[in-house]
């Protein structure tokens, strides 16, 4: 019997806490701040490479963004090997080259709704002006940008990537981009005797940044 009056006493209490169950409001989502500045780590098939950027959110799912980068462009051709004295030899190459990318675009967040604040997966196009330096292969790295030229062209990039984490200030990304650049004027010589005009690659980068 006391069994069943504690039972009996019991049940509003429970019927009651359920109540509260059901109408607690859900979490609310996680709000960061609007703007982002960081640097690009980027991983390529001609090397590694460095960039900085700005982003401004427009919105929960658009951002606006800026960026530029730095880094080695190598031809398909490019066969590289070491000699007896540590030297660097690739046969037939005649200039280094690098790009220096200024673009803006957006990016997309996808998955808002479904997927939580730890994970923030989006798709990114950005577009502009890329300036391409050459130097002369068979000098020294660093010396050899006393002999630079430099070409403009007009390119872009379009990505995949996720952001990570919930810390509001301190942003953690990685994306995968696929650059194309198209330069006029004949293109730059990398290996002797064949120009491109066309400049594509594709990077694998870690993005670093504070948000404000």
């Amino acid at each position: 019997m006391k069994k069943i009056a504690l039972i009996f006493l019991l049940s509003p209490l429970l019927i009651f806490a359920q109540k509260l169950g059901d109408v607690a409001p859900p979490e609310p989502p996680k709000e960061f701040p609007p703007n982002t500045l960081g640097l690009d780590l980027m991983i390529g098939e001609g090397g590694f490479g460095l960039g900085g950027f700005y982003r401004k959110d427009l919105s929960d799912n658009l951002t606006w963004f800026t960026d530029l980068s730095f880094s080695e462009v190598k031809d398909d051709r490019e066969f590289e090997y070491i000699d007896y004295w540590g030297r660097v030899i690739v046969v037939g190459k005649k200039n280094r080259v690098f790009q220096l990318p200024v673009y803006t675009g957006f990016q997309y967040r996808l998955f808002k709704e479904s997927l939580t604040e730890n994970l923030r997966p989006y798709i990114t196009i950005g577009a502009g002006p890329n300036f391409v330096i050459t130097t002369p292969f068979d000098k020294e790295f660093f010396g050899a940008f006393g002999s630079a030229q430099a070409k403009i062209g007009i390119g872009g990039y379009a990505g995949i990537g996720a952001n990570f984490g919930i810390n509001p200030r301190n942003l953690l990304g990685l994306n995968v981009r696929y650059y194309y650049s198209h330069l006029f004027d004949g293109g730059v010589e990398g290996m002797q005797g064949v120009f491109r005009e066309n400049l594509t690659g594709i990077y694998l980068t870690i993005t670093l940044g504070t948000m404000f």
